[in-house]
């Protein structure tokens, strides 16, 4: 098994996202990505959201992708709040390992981390070290 840091550098190919920082959150189930505003529509007779994120912590710079919509699920967050939240599936990056990862999407614009990895994409793939930063890798390499 791969080791992680408690912060890591990641990718989502398909949302067209090169770079990622994300928190390693074992207190999370679900992992979780910052989107600002969503927009669902239909494509093929089926159910997608586009999406605005701010990628980069600290800029206002916009990206916009589409994804085909999983599920919606209430999700509780840290403080104790219930949240209706749409889930999408896209492909994750992290050091050696690609695969699928479910995300949940909320406004994350006041949290320090675009996305959070969550306890469900680490199972049986990853260990974490909580003393540890970017042990996989820095952004773009």
């Amino acid at each position: 098994m791969q080791t992680l840091g408690w912060r890591e550098w990641g990718a989502l190919p398909e949302l067209g996202i090169e770079a990622i920082k994300m928190k390693v959150d074992t207190g999370a189930r679900t992992s979780c990505l910052h989107a600002f505003r969503l927009e669902p529509f239909e494509k093929n007779g089926e159910a997608w959201l586009r999406i605005w994120i701010h990628p980069e912590q600290g800029s206002n710079r916009e990206h916009i992708c589409e994804a085909k919509i999983h599920d919606q699920r209430e999700v509780t967050d840290s403080g104790g709040h219930t949240e209706l939240r749409y889930v999408i599936r896209s492909q994750l990056v992290l050091g050696n390992f690609t695969g699928p990862v479910e995300l949940t999407l909320t406004n994350r614009d006041s949290m320090k981390f675009r996305m959070l990895l969550g306890r469900q994409a680490m199972r049986g793939i990853f260990l974490v070290d909580p003393d540890a930063s970017y042990l996989v890798g820095e952004a773009g390499k």
